[in-house]
């Protein structure tokens, strides 16, 4: 195993990194180039050309372009710096970081999780460990005020699949304007050359990158972090070239005096043009969402000591190179690198997009994944491109809708103005949800006090309003991109969530008592049939609706049935020990167990493992627990022909299990179909009757899902109101 798949293994944290060696970091820090800064080591191909793309014009004294590389400074300075990697990184999940690793922090602590099934025994998780320092006052009057408003609950979930949806949207505008921005590169050296060549080279490259997803990352991964590095170092280079060349005060523009005079000398130009510096920040949030593919401090390392100085002396160098180029802005990157290296450094700065467009389309995948598991998704076919790796996945239908909407991104703007205005947008809102959340996990969470929770909200808060602001108004010119793929994207994700926990309610509502079902056993004339049965519900508890359906039309179940319930909790990985959760069903007698199925977030629900001969194992492992408790619970003078009895019996329930298994498997699947109410509104009727049909009829069936073969498969059908 390669040392990139020997720390990307499933289950890589922070708490397992404590161990390792500084080789070992600086080897994840290395790593962590290719993945991590892909996205925001290409964003000077595009931040000075999208932030003087409007009336802003470039005056003999320069105050607007050292007002522009000013704010870019203390912009990622600040935000990437100081926000991300001192204080939001230090927030993670059993090491695991982004939106849902925040989300599900509060879900711990406040008691706010939208996932139905939630027992206590969850709790009991090694990874569902919480902070042992008592509550303060503010924390538990927002804890209080939190679980006394469901509605505010609810508020919070839309706020982050706001986020979410945004960082899809991110996974749309990223490889387009990436590679675009790459390619257009060419017409410095050859100006004849049309834009719809251009565009076409960049579809090409685009439907190559998207086509070869199914094969994974893995087997091209090692060149990634040597491209970003070449990369970094190559405009760096030229950055220190363009300083010392064209001029060698541009270091003055690093006073925060000189935003100021920006904005008072452009007025709203200038603060129009700030849609353009936020490009700067670009990828920010994959260093956090991509915490547990590493280390914290390997990536940490990795931006303070190369990702953070290369990309500010090449910043510094494009605006030394501007100072007495102001002709050349729309083109300024390419304008500024040296006639000897231009080929060479466009060629990398065409590799460099593909990597930076790979992280995110990766990164987009992944957040489907977990969006699924939190039942915020339909279920969607989830391919695993590593044997080794854990956690590279490849999504089929996603994938193919990304890459259509990239390539209508890219030939209906052809331009990457208008591209840089919609990725603005998008990448400003998630930063701004990232902050409101770590101002509740800083007083809930951290439990500090509320002042150092509002600094955190109003200094960071204040900047991401600003740069939103400014990018809200280039809606028109590009801005709507995002907002529409996120409301298409929220209006199915939260369509999907409020089908399925309707759905769960009329299960519980409607689930059989065990008194009831046994009163019914004689007037059916019940009979048990050889083998196992394995009945999967979204019941934790209880018998579900579809198994009295079921007997009332077929009055005849299996020799040994499991009621078999997959669910998710609020963690990201539950370790496989902890897997699974078996009880038993009725009396001893009726041979009748449940199994709950346990993931984390981030856990891919396909599991590698034979899940009959594991589920049987369990069950057999639980039969002797739950006899070797009964027979410490006997009375000391009892014989030994009591215990002799009990070891007996449970040599026969476990022989009759092994005997029911070699008999046959039968999976039980019920398929529910939602229909609104007569009385319900026309957007609710447009919603379940509609919406939600269509996309569960779509969505990948938990039969497939499961992998079963249709000959051990049976499914019974119900319909439910709401």
């Amino acid at each position: 195993m390669n040392p990139s798949e020997q720390f990307v293994e499933h289950g890589i944290s922070q708490q397992n990194l404590k161990k390792t060696t500084c080789a070992n970091v600086l080897t994840l820090a290395y790593q962590s180039l290719g993945v991590v800064y892909g996205d925001l080591s290409t964003s000077p191909l595009y931040v000075y050309k999208t932030s003087f793309s409007g009336k802003l014009s470039l005056k003999e004294d320069d105050e607007e372009i050292f007002g522009v590389l000013s704010f870019i400074f203390w912009t990622f300075t600040i935000i990437a710096l100081f926000k991300y990697v001192f204080i939001v990184m230090s927030a993670d999940d059993n090491g695991e970081g982004g939106t849902f690793a925040l989300y599900s922090l509060l879900c711990r602590h406040a008691k706010l999780s939208i996932l139905p099934n939630q027992q206590p025994t969850d709790e009991n998780l090694s990874a569902y460990s919480t902070e042992d320092s008592a509550d303060t006052w503010q924390s538990s009057v927002l804890k209080l005020f939190i679980e006394k408003h469901p509605r505010f609950q609810t508020g919070l979930l839309i706020f982050v699949l706001l986020g979410t949806c945004m960082t899809i949207g991110d996974g749309v505008i990223t490889p387009a304007i990436s590679v675009f921005s790459a390619v257009s590169g060419v017409q410095v050296k050859i100006n004849q050359l049309h834009d719809n060549y251009v565009v076409i080279v960049s579809c090409i490259i685009l439907v190559g990158l998207f086509s070869i997803q199914h094969h994974g990352t893995h087997r091209v991964a090692f060149l990634f972090a040597p491209v970003v590095a070449a990369w970094l170092l190559c405009i760096s280079g030229i950055g220190i070239y363009n300083i010392f060349r064209w001029n060698r005060q541009v270091y003055r523009a690093l006073s925060p005096v000189y935003m100021f005079r920006f904005l008072k000398t452009t007025g709203i130009e200038g603060w129009l043009s700030l849609s353009g510096v936020v490009l700067s920040i670009t990828g920010v949030e994959t260093m956090y969402a991509d915490m547990g593919h590493f280390s914290a401090l390997s990536i940490k390392i990795a931006f303070t000591c190369l990702v953070y100085p290369c990309l500010i002396l090449a910043y510094m160098g494009e605006a030394a190179f501007l100072s007495k180029h102001h002709y050349d802005i729309q083109r300024s990157f390419y304008k500024a690198i040296p006639e000897a290296v231009f080929w060479p450094v466009f060629i990398v700065a065409t590799f460099a997009a593909v990597v930076g467009s790979q992280a995110v389309i990766s990164a987009t995948f992944s957040i489907i994944s977990q969006c699924c598991a939190l039942n915020c998704f339909p279920r969607v076919k989830i391919v695993h491109t590593s044997s080794k790796i854990y956690g590279q996945i490849y999504v089929p239908e996603i994938n193919w809708i990304l890459m259509c909407l990239c390539l209508a991104v890219t030939i209906g703007l052809r331009d990457t103005n208008m591209m840089g205005h919609a990725y603005g947008l998008a990448i400003t809102t998630v930063m701004f949800v990232t902050t409101c959340l770590m101002t509740l996990v800083i007083i809930i969470v951290w439990k500090q006090g509320i002042i150092k929770a509002l600094t955190c909200l109003l200094l960071f808060g204040s900047i991401e309003l600003l740069y939103i602001s400014a990018s809200v108004c280039k809606i028109p010119e590009g801005g709507w991109i995002p907002i529409l793929l996120s409301f298409i994207f929220m209006a199915i994700m939260f369509t999907w969530n409020y089908g399925t926990m309707k759905k769960h309610q009329f299960d519980v509502e409607n689930k059989v008592s065990m008194t009831k079902m046994l009163s019914l056993g004689p007037c059916l004339g019940m009979v048990r049939v050889p083998g196992i049965g394995l009945i999967f519900s979204n019941l934790a508890s209880g018998i579900p609706a579809i198994f009295g359906h079921f007997i009332t039309n077929l009055p005849a179940f299996h020799q040994v049935l499991v009621f078999v319930c997959a669910k998710s909790v609020q963690v990201p990985y539950v370790s496989e020990n902890e897997r699974l959760v078996i009880s038993r069903v009725g009396p001893k007698e009726y041979h009748m167990f449940r199994c709950i199925v346990r993931y984390g977030y981030k856990d891919m629900q396909q599991e590698n493992y034979n899940f009959e001969n594991k589920l049987v194992s369990e069950i057999i492992q639980f039969i002797e627990i739950e006899d070797g408790v009964q027979d410490e619970q006997t009375d000391e003078l009892t014989i030994d022909d009591g215990n002799i009895n009990i070891e007996e019996s449970y040599k026969v329930e476990s022989s009759l299990i092994l005997k029911a298994k070699e008999l046959g498997v039968t999976y039980i699947v019920g398929h529910s179909y939602a229909e609104a109410k007569k009385s319900s509104s026309i957007l609710k009727k447009f919603g379940i009757d509609v919406v939600f049909a269509f996309l569960s009829k779509n969505c990948r069936e938990p039969d497939i899902m499961l992998e079963v073969a249709h000959t051990s498969l049976l499914e019974v059908g119900m319909v439910y109101h709401v």
